[in-house]
């Protein structure tokens, strides 16, 4: 079955990363993560304590480099393995582990400027939450991405005031809004996270927290499913009071019906969650990333479906 979808030169039916970064820099880019030893509003008591239920000790950054590292070895560490495989690249320094503009201006130039002056490396993505972001840091990343790609990625998780406060959130989702508006008003390219599978929602809240996104003037999309690991709130929580955990086929349905809601030309960074093995409580379907990603390109062509297909023209 011819492939209907506009973003892809494979079976892909939605707009790739991969597929994006080929047709903007001419060849592979590589999105290295690191570790510049940030914290969080939501941790240091600014805006709460323990931060979001699901957070794993490491901030989300369990695949980032090690924080006892500076950030150059850190990058070097892993530019070397994937140079194995892609022997000319271009890289992004990725600053993934906690919140990375949560610091004064001076601080944050002192983590991303030595990186942005490697060689090869083409940009920078900054994960951030919309309440951490001050005006002159606006500045900064303004000017920013004036000379680098620059990418900014915001967590929203759901637009669910009723989640957000269950998952210890901290911020509304009136904050995230005037955030994507004031970094695109400086015209930064805004990624958004959410997660499904949060406790208690519907399909039909997932679905609502696609349609807002879509409505706003934002350049990417990481999908995750909600994985429960070892010492977290969330495991507390899910030992005492179990709640469902969506299946795969549940997940794949839901991917797939959130991906024709999607503008087409917003890019897609993420589809499933990457968590570590050893951490995972729950499920454990989604230790098989490859499969999940096979399960809904399988599913999308079955449908005979794509991203945007039920974007009103």
């Amino acid at each position: 079955m011819e492939n209907p979808f506009v973003y892809s030169d494979t079976n892909k039916r939605y707009y790739t990363l991969d597929y994006f970064y080929k047709h903007k820099f001419g060849k592979k880019v590589c999105k290295i993560s690191l570790n510049a030893g940030f914290t969080c509003p939501n941790k240091d008591g600014t805006k709460g304590i323990g931060g979001c239920i699901y957070c794993s000790k490491l901030g989300s950054g369990d695949f980032a480099g090690k924080q006892e590292k500076d950030l150059v070895t850190q990058f070097y560490e892993v530019k070397e393995m994937m140079q194995k495989k892609w022997k000319d690249a271009f890289y992004i320094g990725y600053f993934q582990a906690n919140t990375n503009t949560y610091a004064k201006t001076d601080v944050l130039k002192q983590k991303y400027e030595p990186i942005l002056a490697l060689d090869q490396v083409i940009g920078l993505s900054i994960a951030t939450r919309p309440d951490a972001i001050s005006e002159d840091c606006l500045d900064y990343l303004e000017e920013l991405s004036k000379r680098t790609f620059l990418t900014v990625e915001l967590g929203l998780q759901t637009i669910h005031e009723k989640t957000s406060k269950f998952i210890n959130r901290g911020h509304d989702l009136a904050c995230f809004d005037e955030m994507v508006k004031k970094l695109r008003q400086r015209n930064i390219n805004v990624v958004v996270h959410i997660i499904n599978g949060l406790p208690y929602e519907t399909k039909e809240m997932m679905i609502e927290t696609i349609k807002h996104i879509n409505q706003l003037d934002i350049q990417g999309i990481k999908i995750h499913m909600l994985h429960i690991i070892q010492n977290t709130k969330l495991q507390e929580l899910y030992e005492k009071n179990p709640f469902p955990v969506l299946t795969k086929e549940e997940y794949v349905d839901i991917v797939i019906s959130q991906l024709e809601l999607l503008r087409p030309e917003i890019v897609i960074h993420r589809i499933t969650g990457d968590p570590v093995k050893e951490d995972v409580i729950a499920p454990t379907w989604l230790l098989k990333k490859f499969c999940v990603l096979n399960d809904i390109d399988k599913e999308m062509v079955k449908r005979n479906t794509y991203q945007g297909k039920m974007v009103q023209k």
